[in-house]
């Protein structure tokens, strides 16, 4: 049996010399010193031996396996650094090299548009203020001076979601504009609302969506508004034009122009249209001899503002002999079609998720 042992030993190190591989290594390994092995197979003979060779022989086969288990472990560490080099060259990384910066995303340019908004009429005083995006005809319309029949309500103009007369907030009313509901086609719903929740005086913007059957260069169903209000005492159109001209000098930039054009809204009285001097033509109404086909006359229109009306002021529960006020609302992405450098002659280009299109702001 010690010859069978010391066989055994010279040939699992003669085994193991040549092998540089961990798995291999292993397989062998249970070959010889497995609970099925070889060394397990020789060891079983041992109870047949006398008592006095028993203990020599016992001896010996500790002998054996720890030789031959140094000798797996000296082959493991061999195999170990060879791969491990193995390893550094192919995984190698020059680490005073400039490592290369992860892709990330950034706000859409309209949303960049309507925080510098908020930021310019921040430093005037205005408080940024929320109002519903579906709302009820009631604030949509009728509490802006908008009677029945006006070509704003008409279906073509406007997104119509339901009527609901069994809705309990429309018995406040004597007729059910309550229980007419709209996807907001301005964001003027919150003139009404922000007088019965605020203090006076007021003094709000309110940046939101808004909704209407609209598509073309400049126009599309669905875009977003801001809106200010400023109701207080003594308030003229003064504070009105002074307002607009340190919004369009800052957004603008102080080489553009803007006027301010007699219009008639409903709910505001006077009425103005903002006009500013159009960025693509620079306000010469043609390009390369050909009409603007942005403007087509030189200037575009912002949106719309005035003093607002009594009636208006009324619903709010705000006394128009004592108090008075102006309010505006313009179309973010129109406003920022006309921003210097931005250079986009067609409002479309906005939504259409081009990434090449995007990724240039």
């Amino acid at each position: 049996m010690k010859t069978q042992l010391e066989k055994l030993k010279d040939d699992a190190i003669t085994a193991v010399k040549d092998l540089v591989s961990s798995p291999k290594l292993e397989e062998l390994r249970i070959e010889y010193l497995g609970r099925k092995g070889k060394l397990a197979s020789i060891l079983k003979e041992l109870p047949t031996l006398a008592v006095e060779t028993r203990k020599e022989v016992g001896q010996f086969a500790n002998e054996v396996k720890s030789a031959v288990e140094l000798a797996f472990m000296e082959a493991e560490k061999a195999a170990q650094a060879i791969e491990n080099e193995s390893r550094i060259k192919s995984e190698w990384l020059d680490i005073t090299a400039p490592g290369a910066e992860p892709e990330i995303g950034h706000l859409h340019l309209v949303t960049q548009a309507m925080e510098e908004v908020l930021h310019i009429f921040t430093r005037l005083g205005f408080s940024r203020s929320r109002h519903p995006e579906v709302e009820w005809g009631h604030y949509a319309f009728e509490a802006l001076n908008v009677p029945k029949g006006h070509p704003a309500r008409d279906e073509w103009e406007t997104f119509f979601i339901a009527k609901d007369p069994e809705n309990p907030e429309v018995a406040m009313y004597e007729d059910d504009n309550m229980a007419e509901m709209v996807l907001t086609p301005h964001t003027s719903n919150a003139q009404v609302r922000e007088m019965e929740q605020s203090e006076l005086p007021i003094r709000m913007i309110n940046i939101n969506r808004t909704y209407r059957r609209q598509s073309d260069i400049t126009h599309v169903p669905m875009f977003h508004q801001f809106e200010g209000l400023v109701i207080d005492k003594g308030i003229t159109i003064a504070d009105l034009k002074g307002t607009l001209d340190f919004f369009a000098q800052n957004f603008f930039g102080a080489d553009r122009k803007t006027r301010l054009r007699p219009h008639h809204f409903r709910f505001t009285e006077p009425s103005f249209e903002i006009d500013i001097t159009c960025d693509q033509c620079k306000g010469e109404g043609k390009i390369d001899g050909l009409k603007c086909r942005t403007c087509k006359e030189g200037w575009l229109e912002l949106g719309g503002a005035g003093m607002v009306h009594p009636n208006v002021l009324q619903a709010g529960g705000v006394d128009p002999e004592e108090y008075s006020g102006f309010a505006f609302g313009w179309g973010v992405e129109r406003t920022l079609m006309m921003k210097s450098g931005i250079n986009v002659g067609d409002i479309r280009v906005l939504y259409k998720n081009d990434l090449r299109f995007l990724k240039q702001f």
